[in-house]
């Protein structure tokens, strides 16, 4: 049996899965300050704002409420909490992970921008995470078209239909005695239903207590090499349900668009040579010892810059690179936290697609169709009669 390399003593000696109730209260803390925090950010999305602006508040707002709840000290300690994934802000073709810095060139939201935006937040390290996607000035918070311009229609309409539809079925999918690769399978025959890519190299984790990116993993598309174990799902086990499609091929790429976002690889250990270098790993250790962060949030911009690579070079941090399709194709995220629990599995993050926008004259297969009419949270089908919902 492979081990987490970022188990601890205190972990093995307390319960930390869902069996114990303490557990979901913590998860489901995080995940009310992802939600709270999400809704917020999209009423921050209108023309003329800088993402620099938003993803800057948006960490602010996670770490204003984590600071609001779980004040006492369990034994004798603070309980840490705070962000577990920076708030990013991928305007049109960029994928995913872009929070820029300070000194970086400023993008600013136009409207029709397609924008995905992705959180986490954590509570004693029991972690929550988020992401979703707007057009920009085309939803409004009652989930209506606020334009004259009528409903969205053709190839951004059925990407975000197939995306929001094949992450809701995967999660219900994600239950024990499933595997991962019947997820990826349905996942895949969405994609194919709506005419739409998923992203390559996209994995949905497990994740467990400080561990984002925990051993079982499903995989969104198979890309040459790209193959992962096959598993099976447990009861108490929190998975991050993570889709990400896309009009065009599907096969994203680095461009010139700098790395902001790093997390400390716990299992390397290596003596750096450059004094910024130290200095900045040295912070790391301390601010953010096992879970994705920002160079943004580091002491000295500049010095963290120049340290950084040499920390990437011998593998003690990992790199979450910012990664784009081709100019003109749509890319749609989703991605929400799910608790698979004895009774059924529970959703307890994320928006859902806003109804009357983006129309699509495609539809589900009659099996996925099926996967959808059971209910998250119970094990009870919905009457057939009831609208089924995305």
């Amino acid at each position: 049996m492979e081990v987490d390399a970022h188990e601890t003593e205190e972990d093995k000696q307390e319960d930390t899965t869902l069996a114990n109730s303490d557990v979901i209260t913590k998860y489901q803390e995080a995940a009310k300050i992802v939600n709270a925090t999400l809704i917020d950010i999209l009423a921050m999305c209108t023309p003329g704002t800088k993402v620099l602006d938003i993803c800057k508040a948006g960490d602010n707002l996670i770490v204003t409420r984590c600071e609001a709840i779980f004040r006492n000290k369990k034994d004798g300690k603070k309980i840490e909490k705070g962000i577990a994934f920076p708030v990013c802000v991928s305007v049109n073709n960029c994928v995913c992970h872009f929070s820029p810095l300070e000194s970086d060139d400023q993008v600013v939201l136009a409207l029709d921008d397609m924008v995905k935006i992705d959180l986490g937040c954590h509570v004693d390290g029991y972690i929550s995470v988020a992401a979703h996607t707007v057009t920009i000035g085309r939803e409004t918070p009652s989930g209506t078209d606020n334009s004259a311009s009528g409903p969205i229609v053709g190839p951004k309409a059925d990407c975000m239909n197939a995306c929001f539809l094949a992450a809701e079925i995967a999660a219900r999918l994600i239950r024990p005695g499933r595997t991962n690769k019947q997820v990826s399978d349905a996942v895949k025959q969405v994609s194919e239903s709506f005419g739409v890519n998923c992203i390559a190299g996209t994995l949905m984790h497990q994740m467990k207590r400080f561990v984002i990116d925990a051993n079982k993993v499903i995989l969104l598309r198979e890309e040459g090499d790209q193959k992962v174990p096959e598993c099976t799902f447990e009861v108490n086990e929190v998975y991050a349900v993570d889709v990400a499609m896309s009009t065009g091929e599907g096969k994203p790429r680095e461009i010139d668009t700098r790395t902001t976002i790093y997390k400390r690889a716990v299992d390397k250990a290596y003596n750096l040579k450059m004094k910024n270098a130290r200095s900045l790993l040295s912070e790391i250790n301390r601010k953010f010892p096992t879970l994705p962060f920002t160079i943004r949030a580091m002491e000295d911009e500049r010095n963290a810059k120049l340290g950084v690579r040499e920390c990437v070079q011998h593998e003690l941090l990992t790199p979450y690179p910012v990664l784009f399709e081709r100019t003109n194709d749509f890319v749609v995220h989703v991605k929400f936290t799910i608790l698979v629990l004895p009774n059924g599995t529970s959703k307890i993050t994320g928006i859902s697609l806003p109804e009357n926008i983006y129309v699509s004259t495609k539809s589900l297969s009659p099996e996925n169709a099926e996967i959808l009419t059971v209910e998250l949270g119970s094990k009870k089908k919905k009457k057939s009669n009831k609208k089924k919902s995305s």
